[in-house]
């Protein structure tokens, strides 16, 4: 990667935006750091109101375009991949509450109004009311979505995705770019109140239990990928390690698309099942991200003493397995779906939030490798259910605007096969 790509980069700024903010903590004099502290208000008073739209505008054409789509199949993979999700999300529970009771023993994250006589309190605050709940914006898209593909509209189809697009603009040019001065500043509030050290400590082992259990997960789900079609799961992943260290390097599921496509038929996946399912789990499955911010969420739950119970957290994995769905195809998109939820199921403050972001995009690249790592397993089990019977029809288009030759050329190829009697 060279110096101009690096410096582009939204984990490089992330990084140099902590950096900053613990080198700011120390040396910044606090008329300076409540600056940073009535932006961060600021900010994070937009983005309350903000998500509840961005949920909407994102899952209501997601949710039509499955409905639209390949029918009985599409419906299998989309489940199949819901699942895989929600089971990553059971399985960073199940990590946090055997490990964290021992592993954050006596870490704690304090918030950043917690200073002395309100040392950092904002110079002033603007209240910014969202239009409407988290959740009422996920029942409207999920009803007005699904709705939508059984009455035919062309006219409210280009509405819903002229308004995904306006959505994909302000996340792009404008959230995007100002989180790492979020997060600067949150790294600044969090030297003032002297809880810094303690923190990153804390969430340094949580990054490291992260990504060894985004290893754990893809071995888990080869292995049952492996045993129902009876392949040798060990080597079906690592002939699909080519597709995991090109995400690790992209942080991006769709451009990572035609790597994964060639590394699925690899493993025996016919083109037509191939074609069909990489483009569409690239959008739909999710389990890496799932792992990560449950991981980080479960942490900074135990790190300030709210109760984690079983029901809290299952209906936590449940909802954000649907707004992952709506994951933009930007870097640091999941997390920034989950927000909403973070804040209205878990009680999460902007703080919490900012730490969050900060810590899913340092490692983001890890989390995209296993979902696109993982789209392989799910191939290889629609593989052994449909193999036959899903039509070059119902092959979706991919995100991101990735044109599919390869998938053309391999299906063109098959069926002038199949025709003269080779296939």
């Amino acid at each position: 990667m060279d110096l101009k790509r690096l410096s582009s980069s939204l984990l490089f700024k992330i990084v140099v935006a902590i950096v900053l903010g613990i080198i700011g903590s120390q040396i910044l004099p606090d008329s300076i750091a409540k600056a940073f502290v009535t932006f961060n208000g600021l900010f994070g008073n937009f983005l309350g109101f903000f998500i509840p739209v961005l949920i909407f505008a994102l899952i209501t054409p997601a949710i039509s375009g499955i409905g639209k789509g390949a029918g009985k199949w599409l419906a299998v993979t989309t489940g199949i991949a819901y699942a895989s999700t929600v089971f990553a999300g059971l399985l960073a529970f199940g990590t946090a509450s055997l490990l964290y009771p021992k592993l954050l023993a006596g870490q704690s994250l304090i918030a950043a109004v917690d200073v002395d006589e309100g040392a950092l309190s904002p110079y002033f605050s603007i209240e910014m009311p969202p239009p409407m709940g988290v959740m009422t914006a996920l029942l409207l898209a999920f009803t007005l979505g699904t709705a939508m593909t059984a009455v035919k509209s062309d006219a409210l189809d280009h509405v819903v995705r002229d308004l995904e697009r306006v959505i994909m603009r302000v996340i792009s040019k404008f959230i995007i770019p100002l989180l790492p001065i979020f997060i600067c500043g949150m790294f600044i509030s969090m030297g003032k109140n002297g809880n810094l050290t303690a923190t990153l400590t804390g969430f340094a082992q949580v990054l490291l239990v992260a990504i060894v259990m985004t290893i754990l997960l893809l071995v888990v789900q080869f292995l049952i990928a492996g045993v129902f079609a009876g392949r040798n799961p060990f080597k079906a992943l690592a002939t699909m390690m080519p597709a995991y260290v090109t995400a690790l390097g992209t942080s991006s599921s769709a451009a990572t698309i035609p790597v994964t496509y060639e590394c699925a038929k690899k493993n025996g996946v016919s083109p037509t099942v191939a074609g069909f399912s990489i483009p569409l789990c690239a959008t739909t499955h999710l389990s890496g991200s799932m792992l990560k911010i449950s991981l980080f969420a479960f942490a900074i739950m135990y790190m300030t003493d709210i109760p984690l119970t079983f029901g809290t957290a299952l209906g936590f994995i449940l909802m954000l397995g649907i707004t992952m769905v709506a994951a933009p195809g930007v870097p640091g998109g999941a997390i920034m779906a989950a927000t909403g939820l973070l804040a209205s199921n878990l009680g999460f403050d902007d703080n919490m939030v900012a730490l969050m972001i900060a810590a899913y995009i340092a490692i983001d690249s890890f989390g995209t490798a296993c979902n696109v790592t993982g789209d392989g397993a799910i191939a290889m089990v629609l593989n052994k259910l449909a193999k036959g019977k899903i039509s070059r029809s119902e092959i979706q288009e991919p995100p991101m605007g990735y044109e599919i030759e390869a998938i053309e050329e391999d299906l063109d190829a098959a069926e002038a096969a199949e025709a003269s009697g080779k296939a």
